[in-house]
Order: C-alpha cells, then sequence, then structure tokens
C-alpha cells in the first residue's frame, strides 16, 4: 500500500535584523550624528567669530569717534625740536604731556599714542595702561550679563571683560601714507620747496581690538581699523 506524500511545509524565514546589518545602520547612524554636532560646532564658532569682530569694530570705531575732532598734537605745546642742552635735538610734545594724567586731559591725537584702554588698566600713563575698553565720550564700557543688565560689583559697574582697545599714532609720508616716519623727523627746503616743519606731517591712527576669552593666556586681534589725519 502506497502512502501519500505529504506536501513540505516551507521553512519560515527569519525575519528581523541581522547582527551586520544592526551593525551598519549603527555605523551610519553614528557617522551622521558625528557630522551633525561637527558642522553645529562650526556653526557655533563661527557666529562666535562673527560677533567678536562686530564688537571688536564697534570698539575700534569708538576711538576714532572720540578723536575725530581732535588737532594732531598739543593746541598749546605744539610738537617741536628743542635743544637737549648737548649738541642734539629731543622731541617735545609727542605723547601725554607733564599735566595729562588721564583720558579726560587727553586733548590731541598723538596723546593716545601707544595707550591701551582694558579692565585692567590703570589710571597710570607711565606704563600706558588706562581703564576701558571706552566709548567715544571716554566712558568705560560696562560688562553687560545674559539678562541685558550692567554687571555692578559693590555698586560700581564692572568694565568690559577680556577687551582691549591699543592706539598707534604714527607720523607719515605726505605722499606715501604707508612710509611710517620717524616721530621727529622734518624736511629741510629744497629750492622751490619750503620743507615741512616736525608737526606738518599727516599721522596714521590705528586702534587695535583684541579679545582675551575665559581661560586663555593672551588675547586674540578680532579688528583692526586705520585712518588717516592730514
Amino acid at each position: 500500500m502506497r502512502h501519500a506524500l505529504r506536501p513540505r511545509t516551507p521553512i519560515a524565514r527569519a525575519t528581523g535584523f541581522t547582527l551586520i546589518e544592526t551593525a551598519l545602520a549603527t555605523v551610519i547612524i553614528g557617522v551622521g550624528l558625528l557630522a551633525m554636532i561637527d558642522a553645529q560646532q562650526s556653526f557655533i564658532k563661527t557666529n562666535t567669530w562673527s560677533s567678536h569682530t562686530a564688537s571688536g569694530t564697534f570698539l575700534a570705531n569708538e576711538i576714532r569717534e572720540m578723536t575725530r575732532m581732535l588737532p594732531k598734537h598739543d593746541p598749546i605745546v605744539g610738537l617741536s625740536l628743542d635743544d637737549d642742552g648737548g649738541g642734539g635735538t629731543v622731541l617735545t610734545g609727542w605723547g601725554p604731556n607733564a599735566a595729562e594724567f588721564g583720558l579726560i586731559d587727553f586733548d590731541d591725537i598723538d596723546d593716545f599714542d601707544g595707550i591701551t584702554f582694558a579692565y585692567d588698566g590703570t589710571a597710570d600713563i607711565a606704563d600706558g595702561d588706562l581703564p576701558g575698553p571706552v566709548n567715544a565720550f571716554g566712558e568705560v564700557v560696562p560688562q553687560i550679563d545674559l539678562n541685558g543688565s550692567i554687571v555692578m560689583d559693590g555698586g560700581v559697574e564692572v568694565p568690559l571683560d577680556g577687551w582691549r582697545q591699543t592706539v598707534i599714532v604714527e607720523k607719515v609720508d605726505p605722499f606715501d601714507t604707508s612710509v611710517v616716519l620717524a616721530d621727529d623727523y622734518v624736511e629741510s627746503a629744497s629750492g622751490a620747496f619750503e620743507g615741512l616743519g616736525v608737526g606738518q606731517f599727516p599721522v596714521r591712527v590705528t586702534v587695535i581690538v583684541t579679545y582675551q576669552r575665559p581661560g586663555e593666556l593672551m588675547g586674540e586681534e578680532v579688528a583692526r581699523v586705520s585712518w588717516i589725519v592730514p
């Protein structure tokens, strides 16, 4: 007697992910997440740098605005070459004069040469550091918190931390302002040319703004603004 053959039942294939497929999916997702994180960090750095550049340019232009109406050299003393008593000459009038002890006393552009306005600045003209940074009115720019309020310490406004405005004033050639001349340089008369006295040259004013991040040992230049005063 012959037995009827039973139809074979197909073997069910396992469903779901295999170990290799799971590993590949993990790798793909991980690479995607890393790319997103890196892009986000790059965006934050770019945005921060842009913000710092804008702040630095603002601080540099505040110095420019402050000095816009000032004469090149002291309106009373002027700029002159005087006898040094030893057969030579000494330049008088460049930089802060004897009676000028702070920003409120500055009455000409060359007073600003070599001066830095910063949070750690003091009212000591000798070392070239003054409190700052400052705005166009000579007021120290205060620190602002995340709520938009001025940061106070013992009832006193805390200056904007980490920022420095350094001012450089240079005498330049009137025919080529890229050429820097010595502060005491004069040009003698020649033929029809009457010459130029020590105080008759244009000056170039440069403001360098740096920002020192918390925890960093040195500041980084974020803005530089220069202009010529004829």
